[in-house]
């Protein structure tokens, strides 16, 4: 779940491989990357080719994404474009062949009964987990734990409500949704519940992250949807308001949600079709897995240190080696 930064689609890939594989091996000429390139993808039996990478709006996916495009362009020779898509229009790029790669998946079962062999059109295949796992909650800044620690159980939240409205909520407490194209239940909570909140979306990663910042800095009250992995759970220890316990099936219909998010172990899904082609990046995509950890770093590295996607996806890859020689097997 989810960065606010623009970018358009990296076209110009093959010119990318060429400066971050120079960058990572601190010297060497253009051709002769290239033919490295080219001499390594002729040694592993195949070629990559064309490799189309999702990019959903959250720093943490971008980071994932683009470690693996950094390897694929790096020692694949792959000419890697990135397309910054919401989640659902992304598996839809599955059947037109416009997407190859979700390389974070947070659980999407109306997509898998659509998309997925055994329920759908088949166009989606479920690549295993990658790694990462994913938390979702209702989260407060330290501060107002702290100081009302009661407020950490959501029967008191009404309590409370008064505390949290703005000129937004209408009378009621505000509670901060994200992005509205993320895994969220956040209103149906609030209603069968019975909490006297109004659900408000931030809109994206980035508002979010600036909305708790300042609530922690200001000792303002602020309440919302939240999840790891997040680098920026190092800069604001955020904390979790305890809801009813998820249990199997207390999600199946998204109008009768009374219950709090499940850990979930992300999923890569990719294209059926690239899938069960010969690219060389598909056994990548296939071993590829790292940690939360992992993933914290990278996206600090784009969201707090200001560096570029590719900058940030270069400096780790080089750092971690022997994690790179792992995925390619």
């Amino acid at each position: 779940m989810r960065t606010a930064r623009s970018r358009g689609a990296r076209l110009g890939a093959v010119a990318a491989v060429a400066t971050l594989a120079l960058s990572a091996c601190g010297g060497g000429s253009i051709d002769e990357q290239t033919e490295a390139n080219e001499e390594q993808a002729a040694e592993s039996g195949g070629e990559c080719g064309d490799l189309s990478m999702a990019v959903n709006p959250w720093v943490g996916y971008e980071a994932s994404a683009y470690v693996v495009g950094t390897v694929a362009e790096q020692e694949l020779g792959c000419s890697v474009e990135y397309k910054e898509l919401k989640e659902d229009v992304s598996w839809q790029g599955f059947g037109t062949g416009e997407v190859d790669v979700v390389i974070e998946d947070w659980g999407h079962p109306d997509l898998e009964k659509k998309f997925f062999a055994d329920q759908g059109d088949g166009t989606a295949t479920d690549f295993g987990p990658q790694g990462n796992v994913g938390i979702i909650g209702w989260f407060v800044p330290p501060w107002l734990a702290e100081e009302h620690p009661d407020i950490l159980e959501y029967e008191n939240l009404n309590k409370y409500a008064q505390e949290f409205a703005t000129s937004e909520s209408g009378g009621q407490g505000q509670f901060l949704g994200a992005d509205p194209s993320y895994v969220q239940f956040d209103e149906a909570i609030v209603s069968n519940l019975d909490l006297d909140f109004k659900v408000v979306f931030s809109g994206s990663e980035a508002a979010s992250i600036e909305a708790f910042r300042k609530a922690e800095e200001n000792k303002e009250w602020v309440i919302g949807y939240w999840y790891e992995p997040q680098y920026f759970n190092a800069e604001v220890a955020m904390q979790r308001v305890a809801l009813p316990p998820y249990e199997d099936g207390c999600q199946d219909d998204p109008q009768t949600v009374a219950c709090d998010y499940p850990e979930t172990e992300l999923k890569k899904i990719v294209s059926t079709e690239w899938s069960e082609g010969d690219s060389t990046a598909v056994d990548l995509v296939q071993n590829f897995t790292w940690t939360n950890e992992d993933q914290n770093v990278v996206a600090g590295y784009i969201a707090s240190d200001g560096m570029s996607p590719e900058d940030a996806a270069a400096k780790w890859v080089e750092e971690n080696q022997d994690k790179v020689d792992a995925w390619l097997g």
